[in-house]
């Protein structure tokens, strides 16, 4: 979905958790373009489905892929960001959401986005001392995003709900909501086109 990048800009691929909150958080920071749930990290032979990967079958984590302007956020600075907004001491879970499929993980491009994912959890584990950060670095591999899949439904899905179009309220005024207003980010959606 992803897949026309302009020259000026790159891709970041990281797993947080559920991917509605991840979606909500990337939406609204400076310098990124776009933003797109999906599934990453697992088997890439076939296409897999939310019940799937919620069951734990397919291995993938719960993911978004995040097309952004280096020239405003450098990649190490957006990797900050979602150190920042995540638990990185929990292995397997985020909140509420426990399972594999929601594992912490950076999945790089490049070998310049791998040293900089290390480098990142440097900064990371600076701030936490005698703390183990669990996050996994990982090897981009086939990125299934929900809309290709058929899975609109989790596309947007926190500015969607405060269109009043939610089936899950109760998950995005107690679970998004709350990691917005701890990164002082906008409750408001930041404006950039979603159809990516």
């Amino acid at each position: 979905l992803l897949s026309v990048v302009m020259a000026s800009e790159e891709l970041a691929t990281v797993a947080g958790g559920c991917f509605w909150c991840m979606e909500a958080v990337f939406q609204r920071v400076k310098g990124v373009r776009g933003v797109v749930s999906g599934y990453c990290g697992g088997d890439e032979a076939s296409a897999p489905n939310y019940d799937q990967v919620s069951a734990g079958r397919t291995d993938h984590a719960e993911s978004v892929q995040i097309r952004f302007d280096p020239a405003i956020i450098p990649y190490g600075v957006l990797l900050d960001q979602f150190l920042d907004a995540i638990d990185v001491t929990t292995l397997n879970q985020q909140g509420p959401d426990r399972g594999r499929h929601y594992r912490s993980a950076i999945f790089f491009h490049s070998e310049e986005q791998r040293q900089e994912a290390m480098r990142a959890l440097r900064r990371k584990q600076l701030k936490l001392p005698g703390k183990k950060i669990v996050v996994e670095v990982s090897k981009m591999n086939k990125f299934w995003d929900v809309v290709s899949l058929g899975e609109t439904y989790h596309h947007n899905f926190y500015n969607k709900c405060t269109e009043g179009n939610c089936y899950h309220p109760g998950y995005n005024n107690h679970v998004v909501k709350t990691k917005l207003q701890k990164l002082g980010l906008s409750l408001e959606h930041s404006g950039h086109k979603d159809e990516l």
